[in-house]
C-alpha cells in the first residue's frame, strides 16, 4: 500500500476529513496538492506535511468555478508531472430548511458545492490519468443513500445520492483507462462542517417526525467516528490493495445507518 511516487489532489483539504486524508497519504508517500477555497487554511495541513518529512503544495479554488478547477490541475501537473489519486472531498452541509423554505439560490448553492465540484473534479483529472490509469475517491454521505430522516435536508442529500450515481456512471466510462471510481459514505464524523451548516429549527418543526434512537446512534462505537478513521479508508482506495475496486460505494458509519 506504500504510495511512494504517487501525486494526490485533495479537495476540501483543510480540515476534517480532507485535512486527515491528505496527511495520511502523505504520510505514506504520496505528494499531495492541497486545494482549498483560501490558501491560508491549508498552511497548518502543509506544515504538518512537511514535519512529517513528506511533500505538499497549496492551491487556492473555489471547486464549484469550472476555470479555477482547469488551472489548479494545471498547477499540480506543473509542479509534479502527473496527477495519480483525486480525493474530491469538498463539501458543505448548506441551508436545512424544508423545501417550502428553500431558496432556489440556497438550493444552487448545496448542490455546486457538492455535486458540481464533484463532475468538475473527475472531469478535469482525466485527462492526466487516463494514460496510466488511477483512483478517484469521492465524499459522499450515508444521507441520501441510505437515510433519509435528515429532516430539512433535501438539497445536501440530492447533492449526496447524486455523487453516487455519477460516480458509478464514471466508473463505468473510465473503467478502460485503468481509472478507478468508488464512493465513500460517512455517517456522523467529528469534523467542523457544522460552520456552514444552517439549520432553520423553528421551520424544521413544521415537517419533522419524532423518531427515538438507541444511545448513541452508532451501535459499533457508541460515538462519531474519526477523520482519521475516514482517512485510512481513503488510503486503502487510493492504494494498489483496492485495484479491483471500482463503482463501489462503501459505508464508514458504524452502522448508524442500519437503525
Amino acid at each position: 500500500m506504500n504510495l511512494s511516487g504517487k501525486v494526490a489532489i485533495v479537495t476540501g483539504a483543510s480540515s476534517g476529513i480532507g485535512e486527515a486524508a491528505a496527511i495520511k497519504l502523505a504520510a505514506n508517500g504520496a505528494k499531495v496538492a492541497l486545494l482549498d477555497i483560501k490558501e491560508e487554511n491549508a498552511e497548518k495541513v502543509k506544515t504538518a506535511i512537511e514535519d512529517g518529512g513528506g511533500e505538499a503544495m497549496i492551491v487556492e479554488c473555489d471547486v464549484s468555478d469550472a476555470e479555477r478547477m482547469q488551472n489548479s490541475y494545471g498547477k499540480v501537473i506543473s509542479k509534479w508531472g502527473k496527477i495519480d489519486i483525486v480525493f474530491a472531498n469538498a463539501g458543505i452541509n448548506g441551508k436545512w430548511t424544508p423545501i417550502e423554505d428553500l431558496t432556489p439560490e440556497d438550493w444552487d448553492q448545496t448542490i455546486n458545492t457538492n455535486l458540481r465540484s464533484t463532475f468538475l473534479s473527475v472531469k478535469y483529472a482525466i485527462p492526466y490519468m487516463k494514460n496510466k490509469g488511477g483512483s478517484i475517491i469521492i465524499t459522499s454521505s450515508i444521507n441520501g443513500n441510505r437515510t433519509y430522516r435528515g429532516f430539512g435536508r433535501s438539497a445536501y442529500s440530492t447533492s449526496k445520492i447524486g455523487q453516487v450515481g455519477f460516480g458509478k456512471m464514471a466508473a463505468l466510462e473510465l473503467a478502460g483507462y485503468k481509472i478507478r471510481v468508488n464512493m465513500i459514505c460517512p455517517g456522523a464524523i467529528e469534523t467542523n462542517i457544522g460552520s456552514n451548516t444552517f439549520t432553520e429549527e423553528e421551520n424544521i418543526k413544521k415537517v419533522e417526525i419524532p423518531i427515538e434512537f438507541p444511545e448513541g446512534e452508532q451501535p459499533l462505537e457508541k460515538k462519531a467516528g474519526s477523520p482519521q478513521q475516514v482517512a485510512d479508508l481513503v488510503y486503502f482506495l487510493a492504494s494498489d490493495a483496492s485495484s479491483h475496486i471500482t463503482g463501489t460505494e462503501i459505508y464508514i458509519d458504524g452502522a448508524e445507518s442500519l437503525l
